[in-house]
């Protein structure tokens, strides 16, 4: 899955002129974020935000995951969509939204519901992965493929007026994985979701966005002087408050997703 960048010619130039003049950033983390591959599982409330971000950054290629098709109460969070997007799929939808957005990008897409049996496949070769998906049996599922592929993880959550955001790397040695942070117990597709509990929009905006942000972060480490990746620390959103703490992760040695085996 190699891939070529875009080339920074003028217009590229004109287009990431406020983003290239950071100095954390510069001229060198642009064309670096011109050369990576990011997947994003679940196309929803964090993955919208979070594809419009990554995509107005100048993440070269992008793989959008989504199984599902929108809905009419999808649009009051969903913000990659329209009307005229009811009854289609999502993983199709954004697409479109790219090519209109930025015809530059590679665009991969895959429909189908992503589980233990097809997540090392869909997964390998990426840069990153950021999962904004609704279960806890995808999200490990879509972790332990990171481990195994190699490939870090932005796990992204919300659940009414509290967000998680996290960067794991359970393939290197010493650093925590999502099923160290979760446990073993979560194997299930049974838990809440947004039809269940409510969500207001712009709490799940913000997390995606922030998701985006730490993504970049992630992506640029070694390239641009924005920051180290935050391996393993986890970021609490409390949109009541309006604030945000954090915690580190300690690696777990006997978890089955990334622990030493025996």
């Amino acid at each position: 899955m190699a891939l070529t960048p875009v080339p920074l010619t003028p217009a590229r130039i004109e287009r990431f002129q406020r983003q290239i003049i950071v100095p954390e950033i510069g001229g060198a983390g642009q064309a670096a974020l011109a050369g990576k591959r990011v997947a994003i599982v679940g196309l929803g409330g964090i993955g919208s935000p979070a594809l419009q971000y990554l995509a107005a950054a100048g993440i070269g290629a992008l793989t959008v995951i989504d199984d599902g098709d929108v809905e009419l109460s999808n649009l009051q969070r969903q913000t990659i969509y329209a009307q005229r997007d009811i009854s289609h799929g999502k993983a199709v939808s954004a697409r479109r939204w790219l090519a209109n957005f930025d015809a530059a990008i590679d665009v991969a897409v895959h429909d189908a519901r992503i589980d233990a049996g097809n997540a090392n496949t869909l997964l390998q070769g990426h840069d990153l992965v950021l999962d904004g998906t609704d279960n806890f049996a995808t999200r490990l599922a879509v972790s332990d493929a990171c481990v195994r592929g190699g490939v870090p993880l932005m796990s992204v959550a919300v659940g009414r007026f509290q967000g998680q955001v996290g960067a794991f790397a359970g393939h290197l040695e010493g650093q925590a994985c999502y099923r160290c942070f979760v446990g073993d117990a979560f194997d299930t597709d049974d838990c809440d979701t947004c039809a269940d509990d409510g969500m207001l929009g712009a709490m799940v905006g913000w997390a995606g966005t922030f998701g985006a942000l730490q993504s970049i972060r992630v992506l640029l480490a070694g390239h641009a002087t924005l920051g180290a990746p935050d391996w393993g620390r986890v970021f609490l959103m409390d949109g009541l408050k309006g604030d945000m703490r954090n915690f580190a992760i300690a690696k777990d040695p006997a978890c089955k997703g990334c622990g030493t085996p025996g």
